[in-house]
């Protein structure tokens, strides 16, 4: 089997938050279930290679892509995307690494192929149906919440890991033009942290990208996972599962290369 789509670092983390199996039955018991870990490997290998579940090769990862695509599912009902995302979030502010003083806001349109919830026309193309997520990170780029479903601020965890109150407010916001509207300064405001957002109309030269780029950077970091460059999920649960999946591996990347 291969290791390098399930790291013993990631394995580590994620096993504890594992929904337990229910208890086989005594007469008929049928066929062992799958290993937790390998039906991991399996959804990993669909998020990068983005192939069909049916094609998923059970000789690298070891299990079938339907017994991936199901574990997928039920993990995914037991929320545990969210919970590795905050139990790294929490690592790294314990080391550091998280700075949350400045944040940045940005929102990415991708095609929809298969419809579904959350979807619509695309702003480029009206005739193709699109999906659109918010992602916000701090200042070096770390995902602090993405969402489709959620107001994004609402979904940043209270991340833990230093003696005191667990963080989960920015103290600046930065925001493209997209954003330019009186209810998200108030809103912001109204939670104690500061509105820096571009104006419409005003001409370029603001300052704000110098801040502002690293969301760029971090949909680039989040679009080599092949499977989001196109939504193929009719269930917006599970296309956000993906993408929470995605950014726990981003946040586990950035604790290895700073020690």
């Amino acid at each position: 089997m291969s290791d390098d789509l399930v790291s013993d670092e990631l394995w580590e983390r994620i096993a504890p938050l594992l929904p337990p199996r229910p208890p086989r039955r005594h007469r008929y018991p049928g066929r062992l279930p799958a290993d937790d870990r390998a039906a991991l490997r399996g959804i990993v290998y669909v998020l990068r290679k983005n192939v069909s579940w049916r094609d998923v090769p059970a000789e690298r990862t070891g299990c079938s892509g339907v017994t991936a695509w199901r574990r997928l599912r039920d993990w995914t009902e037991a929320g545990v995307w969210p919970r590795l995302h905050e139990v790294l979030l929490a690592e790294l502010r314990k080391a550091g690494l998280l700075d949350m003083d400045d944040c940045a806001i940005d929102g990415s349109h991708i095609r929809a192929l298969k419809r579904g919830a959350h979807t619509g026309p695309s702003p480029v193309d009206r005739a193709r149906p699109g999906s659109k997520y918010h992602l916000i990170v701090d200042r070096h780029g770390t995902p602090l919440a993405v969402t489709q479903l959620t107001p994004l601020l609402d979904a940043i965890p209270r991340i833990r890991g230093l003696v005191g109150r667990p963080r989960h407010r920015p103290g600046r916001l930065f925001a493209d033009r997209g954003y330019d509207y009186d209810k998200y300064r108030r809103l912001l405001r109204a939670r104690g942290t500061t509105p820096k957002i571009a104006r419409r109309g005003v001409p370029h030269g603001s300052g704000l990208g110098k801040t502002r780029w690293v969301v760029e950077r971090t949909f680039a970091w989040l679009h080599q996972f092949k499977r989001l460059r196109i939504r193929y999920e009719i269930r917006a649960d599970l296309r956000l599962g993906l993408l929470q999946l995605a950014c726990s591996i981003i946040c586990l990347r950035r604790l290895r290369t700073s020690f």
